[in-house]
């Protein structure tokens, strides 16, 4: 038996990595969402924070409770059998398209900053990828353990110069401030839809775990951690000017810092994309395993066969669309998992 905290850690870690994809690790997400805002932003993050802490606890809680074999389960308790199905549609669509997005991106890191094969580096996270699978969720646990620490390490490393020289007056800087509605609305959409695409790992995760006091403190410990992930990288991108211009903004932030530093960004950039990437094939599975009677190493195979040649033909534009999509229906969730009570333990 695992000690409690060992169970904890890996929970926080697991809520940690699901919601940290390649948006967060290029820096852009963050920039989108809050660094544009200027000193908003910051509160901006820190409501995020809360919102993760209550929020994705309050998920995995739910499922606990009603037992959900998967995020298709938790929906319909929530939403009722009707709108459930649709819910559960969409959210099926969205999860193969990012999902398919993610393989790409693993193609593309070892093509642009390795010069591997684009098709090469696809084929090696699909092994890897499969390997973990068959692990189940020990595996994406084990992999979150491991993927996590690096991230929150490079998180600290990128804000740290700037508190060494105590350099945070950029902070009330507000030069590129948005004075309108879309401060105030911007973290419960940037929580909204990350939470939507953690419910595929986070529901299984509810129900696996006995002990609901492991579950809270998961939860807990996970949003603080990603609220400090936020924090530290919006401290490091609002200190560079002109942010919003960068495709790879935290690219331009670590120019500096020298080869090793490089290195580390690779590892986290590839690690943030995967651990998203097992997250969301994991609640694919869960789906397909209750519609096909077959082995899960075959619905496995057969979901990351469809994503591979759906990364081959170009997802991007047909995501466009489904991203705002996916998001109006995160805040549908996130409001309805806000006002839902608790059924009795």
């Amino acid at each position: 038996m695992k000690k409690r905290w060992m169970i904890i850690l890996q929970i926080a870690a697991t809520y940690i990595g699901t919601v940290v994809g390649a948006g967060f690790a290029s820096g852009k997400e963050i920039v989108e969402f809050f660094t544009v805002y200027g000193p908003m932003g910051l509160i901006g993050i820190i409501i995020s924070g809360i919102l993760f802490i209550w929020i994705g606890t309050k998920m995995m809680v739910l499922s606990h409770r009603i037992g959900a074999y998967s995020y298709e389960e938790l929906n319909t308790y929530i939403f009722g059998k009707t709108a459930g199905r649709v819910i559960n549609l969409f959210t099926l669509l969205i999860l193969f398209g990012v999902t398919s997005v993610m393989l790409s991106g693993t193609g593309s890191v070892f093509e642009e900053q390795l010069g591997f094969s684009y098709r090469w580096g696809i084929f090696i996270t699909l092994v890897l990828c499969y390997v973990v699978m068959m692990k189940g969720l020990d595996g994406i646990l084990a992999v979150n353990s491991l993927v996590v620490p690096m991230m929150v390490f490079f998180s600290f490393l990128i804000a740290m110069p700037l508190f060494e020289h105590n350099d945070i007056s950029f902070l009330l800087r507000a030069n590129e401030l948005q004075a309108n509605w879309k401060p105030l609305v911007s973290p419960f959409a940037y929580v909204a839809f990350n939470l939507a695409m953690a419910q595929a790992v986070l529901v299984p995760l509810g129900k696996e775990v006995e002990d609901e006091r492991i579950l809270k403190w998961g939860g807990f410990w996970g949003g603080i951690g990603l609220c400090f992930m936020l924090i530290s990288s919006h401290f490091a991108l609002y200190s560079l000017p002109n942010v919003s211009q960068f495709d790879i903004p935290i690219a331009e932030v670590i120019k500096d810092f020298g080869a090793s530093m490089h290195i580390i960004f690779l590892i986290v950039v590839y690690g943030e994309i995967f651990t998203t990437l097992i997250g969301n094939v994991f609640g694919i599975s869960r789906k397909m395993q209750k519609l096909f009677n077959l082995p899960e190493k075959w619905i496995v195979l057969g979901i990351l066969l469809l994503s591979f040649l759906i990364s081959q033909v170009g997802f991007s534009s047909l995501l466009s669309f489904l991203y705002p999509l996916f998001g109006y229906i995160g805040l549908l969730i996130l409001f309805f998992m806000a006002v839902k009570q608790l059924p009795p333990k």
